[in-house]
């Protein structure tokens, strides 16, 4: 459900926005203000487990227009996020098993967008980002997806190797890319499966790593060693496609 996004400043604002049920992106706090207001506001973004920034001054003012914060800054999603569940559902109502892509720390705004965009040309289910350390549903990410939004689910969980493991229990099996893994020609990504893409620079972090059942390589073969994220998400997304299409 696309909602509109938008920066919200002011005490009184930002608070009715959060009781309003607004899906929040980021709250930023001026740091070491702890008074009842600002608690208040605290308390409502902690229960949508909203991402809480406390930081100085200085920077509030350089991101209020309006220099009016009054210590508080919230950034609202362009996107209302969908649920893990509601991707399972999705798969069983077209009789066709999971598929799931998995962001692991994307933070530019183009990548998360080219990758939903690919995800929904490849037939997955659903997106899934964490809620640190990433970038969320921002008008950037609305336009660069090219409509894909309106279509593919996009789900923001606390902690991603968690969800990895929950969704174990129902059958996925988790593959991720890593230059150190197998080829991906060698491997079976048939049947339920997740696909972990990491971080444009680090790649994949070492815990959810370790949950992935599967590593996978791209074969490369000039002199640079790595792929841009939505590029890699794209060779590997349609290697499942692939696969899938082949006779059983």
């Amino acid at each position: 459900m696309k909602v509109e996004e938008s920066m919200i400043e002011g005490r009184n604002a930002v608070l009715e926005a959060f009781r309003a049920g607004r899906p929040m992106d980021k709250l930023y706090i001026l740091d070491g203000c702890r008074d009842g207001p600002i608690q208040s506001i605290a308390r409502e973004a902690r229960k949508q487990s909203t991402l809480i920034q406390y930081v100085p001054r200085e920077r509030l003012d350089q991101l209020s227009p309006s220099g009016k914060h009054q210590g508080v800054i919230a950034y609202a999603a362009a996107y209302a996020y969908a649920e893990v569940e509601d991707m399972l559902h999705a798969a069983e109502e077209k009789n066709e098993p999971p598929f799931l892509i998995l962001l692991d720390g994307i933070e530019d705004p183009h990548n998360l967008g080219a990758i939903i965009r690919t995800a929904n040309l490849a037939g997955a289910h659903g997106v899934i980002i964490p809620k640190r350390r990433a970038v969320g549903l921002t008008a950037v990410v609305a336009k660069v997806s090219a409509g894909a939004l309106n279509y593919t689910p996009v789900a923001k969980v606390t902690n991603l190797s968690a969800t990895m493991e929950e969704l174990k229990k129902q059958g996925l099996w988790f593959v991720c890319a890593d230059m150190g893994g197998e080829s991906m020609y060698k491997l079976n990504l048939r049947g339920p499966i997740g696909l972990v893409i990491g971080n444009e620079g680090e790649g994949v972090g070492s815990r959810v790593k370790e949950t992935c059942d599967m590593v996978a390589s791209i074969p490369m073969k000039g002199q640079i060693d790595s792929l841009n994220a939505s590029v890699a998400a794209g060779v590997l997304a349609y290697e499942i496609v692939r696969q899938r299409l082949l006779p059983s």
